[in-house]
């Protein structure tokens, strides 16, 4: 399975837009659950820290929204500074993913520990960017990886297995989490442990299980990966599908606020004891381990960027139930949560797989990461915004601006993402 596409080099205007015979779905390669075991594993490791991270920082540390949201840029953030690196080293020759990924997941792993002795805003703003980098370095190698194990056909169904895989992980993280902050004395030292342990067992599976080379690119395959050029990152930005998609994960990455603050938000509202508060994410990533695997082969039918479009609908949404005068009602919360999670679903895997059908192989790792930090730089910068904003205004207002700024980003990324003359048919949909 891991060979099906190797036999040749396709054309990149033409990859995107082979299906599987009629009546045949397309195997899901080996490499795609290796790699989602790893990013689970890694996952839980993550999600331990980030479900109890904004209740440490505002209720432990007293921090306010606004020095939160400058932390919490921080660590949703400065991964876009790095991601073009790491997609231009993993261009480097065809068995390059596999090591730059591991050198980011490994960085990462030794992050979680420090938060053991990092206890105020410069030194816990420092791991979080040291672990930021180590995710940067690896995003674009691994969906890479994921991109040439598969049929181009069937990508968007390959990105639902491997996000739901990893969203598994974004649910026992967080349960875990909650046990052991109910369970041990000193509970955020215990949660930070337990998850520096957990994050190096993702290391060791990646170096043990993970192909080293991509889509079997190797003699035995028949063709070799060619090399690519010394400017991989400006041949990506070169076509035009890349430079639009990038604009409109950024446009709309500058209004889609984190997920911490609308956890916070929801905490606040409905009064949540603070015990609780790790609980909140099960609820949407039970709702994106459900509905990754269908939405992703429903991009691959009706087309990637429209499905990631009308991903954001529901995330808008979401935004309106938290500011409607509805009372404090839990179905509040569970539908909150729900269209969160469906929002990822629509739009995490979906956009991975939109930038691979706008490059060639070759620059594959490096034009995933333009798209990727476009998305990342956008979102940091909403994170300082919001938490500015939360500060002068208040939580529901900021809120409200940040719906009407997803209303108008949302349309004006129908207009960005018009077919271009490098889309295939499906992308252009």
């Amino acid at each position: 399975m891991y060979l099906t596409d190797s036999r040749t080099t396709p054309d990149p205007s033409d990859t995107a837009g082979r299906r599987p015979l009629p009546g045949r779905r397309a195997a899901v390669p080996g490499a795609v659950f290796a790699l989602g075991s790893v990013s689970l594993i890694t996952d839980v490791s993550s999600e331990m820290v980030t479900a109890v991270l904004p209740l440490y920082l505002v209720a432990g540390l007293g921090l306010s929204p606004l020095g939160f949201g400058l932390l919490d840029g921080i660590h949703n953030g400065v991964s876009a500074l790095v991601r073009l690196i790491g997609g231009r080293l993993s261009d480097r020759g065809g068995g390059s993913h596999k090591r730059v990924a591991a050198a980011g997941y490994g960085l990462s792993a030794v992050c979680k520990p420090l938060l053991l002795v990092a206890h105020s805003v410069p030194s816990i703003g420092a791991v979080l960017a040291a672990d930021r980098t180590g995710k940067g370095l690896r995003t674009a190698p691994r969906d890479a990886m994921i991109s040439l194990a598969c049929a181009p056909g069937a990508r968007g169904r390959a990105f639902g297995v491997h996000r739901a895989m990893d969203t598994a992980g974004a649910l026992l993280g967080p349960l875990l989490a909650f046990v052991i902050l109910r369970a041990a004395a000193d509970g955020y030292d215990a949660v930070f442990t337990v998850s520096g342990c957990v994050a190096a067992l993702g290391v060791v599976v990646l170096l043990l299980f993970v192909p080293g080379r991509s889509a079997g690119r190797s003699s035995a395959g028949g063709a070799d990966m060619r090399a690519p050029g010394r400017a991989p990152l400006r041949a990506a930005l070169r076509r035009p599908g890349v430079r639009r998609l990038t604009g409109c994960a950024a446009l709309l990455g500058l209004t889609t606020v984190s997920d911490s603050f609308l956890y916070l938000t929801l905490q606040r509202r409905l009064d949540l004891p603070e015990a609780w508060f790790p609980l909140l994410p099960l609820g949407a990533a039970a709702a994106f381990l459900l509905l990754a695997v269908p939405l992703g082969a429903v991009a691959d039918r009706v087309g990637r960027r429209r499905l990631f479009l009308c991903g954001h609908l529901a995330l808008l949404a979401a935004y309106g139930l938290l500011v409607a005068p509805l009372g404090d009602s839990r179905a509040l919360l569970w539908l909150t949560l729900a269209l969160h999670g469906s929002f990822y679903a629509a739009t995490d895997g979906v956009l991975a797989a939109a930038a691979a059908d706008a490059v060639p192989e070759e620059i594959r790792g490096s034009g995933l990461a333009v798209v990727q930090t476009g998305q990342a730089a956008a979102r940091f910068v909403c994170s300082i915004a919001f938490g500015a904003a939360w500060t002068l205004w208040g939580d529901r207002t900021a809120l409200c601006a940040a719906g009407a700024g997803l209303a108008v980003s949302a349309a004006v990324s129908v207009l960005l993402l018009r077919p271009s003359p490098d889309a295939a048919p499906e992308t252009a949909r």
